[in-house]
């Protein structure tokens, strides 16, 4: 065991379809270490002031801010690409997250994709911010594999200076995220924990309850050097209420701590 203790974050994404201001709740309520704040389509997202406030009011640290890359916050802040980026990167300063997590470009952002490396490598030197750069997963029909992302869902095969782990596109992707990894080496500086019963889409199970070894990696980060965070990021838009939802996380708190030597 390195002795050192990581992080835990709740993901803003974990309440939808709960606002933002939720989240922050749920985690000082549960005891988070700190949220990751994905920005979309949510006002108070995009509002340091509001985040600022939110943070000071449950005593719960920004530990990251995922740009806005999805297809639904795609005009977030800006229809172009570096400008989302370069403005999250921006937000984690104000906010004091010392992680922004980006998505590869979609293929067909040419421009995006061209200087996307670069930009990146830039915005790691510059910022003092990581900058850390996500797996994803490909779609699959009829047995062929399509990705959506240039070059491909794995940014180890571009190579970046930091990386998310997301074990949710891992599971969607069959792709084995201890392996991944291992290629990531101390590059990886951020983990999005979360489960996948190995179907061909995103699902984010609350850890343990699906396929993906969600504890080993747990276990291997605990004994590392790891000096990132880990962030639950799981879908519980089919709980049946506050309670239900809170349960989950809990849930997936405990799995966290259990795993991570935190008990």
């Amino acid at each position: 065991m390195s002795g050192r203790h990581i992080p835990i974050g709740l993901s803003t994404a974990s309440v939808y379809p709960e606002p933002v201001g939720a989240a922050f709740e749920l985690a000082g309520d549960l005891g988070y270490d700190g949220v990751e704040v994905m920005v979309w389509a949510d006002p108070v997202s995009q509002d340091m002031d509001a985040l600022l406030d939110l943070s000071d009011r449950h005593g719960v640290p920004v530990l990251a801010v995922h740009a806005p890359c999805l297809l639904i916050s795609q005009r977030v802040w800006s229809p172009d690409p570096v400008i989302r980026l370069r403005r999250a990167v921006t937000a984690a300063q104000v906010l004091d997250a010392p992680t922004v997590v980006v998505h590869p470009p979609f293929r067909w952002q040419r421009r995006y994709a061209d200087r996307f490396t670069e930009l990146v490598e830039e915005l790691n030197e510059t910022s003092g911010i990581a900058i850390a750069v996500e797996n994803m997963f490909p779609v699959r029909l009829r047995g062929t594999e399509l990705s959506a992302f240039k070059p491909s869902v794995d940014p180890t095969d571009v190579g970046h200076r930091h990386y998310t782990l997301d074990l949710s596109h891992t599971a969607a992707a069959q792709m084995d995220p201890l392996a991944m990894a291992q290629r990531m080496g101390k590059g990886l500086v951020h983990v999005h924990l979360a489960d996948g019963s190995g179907a061909a889409r995103d699902e984010h199970l609350v850890p343990g309850r699906g396929i993906a070894p969600c504890a080993t990696l747990c276990e291997q980060l605990a004994a590392s050097d790891f000096s990132g965070q880990v962030v639950l990021e799981v879908n519980t838009r089919k709980a049946r209420g506050p309670g239900e939802r809170a349960a989950e996380l809990a849930e997936a708190l405990l799995f966290a701590r259990l795993n991570l030597g935190q008990n």
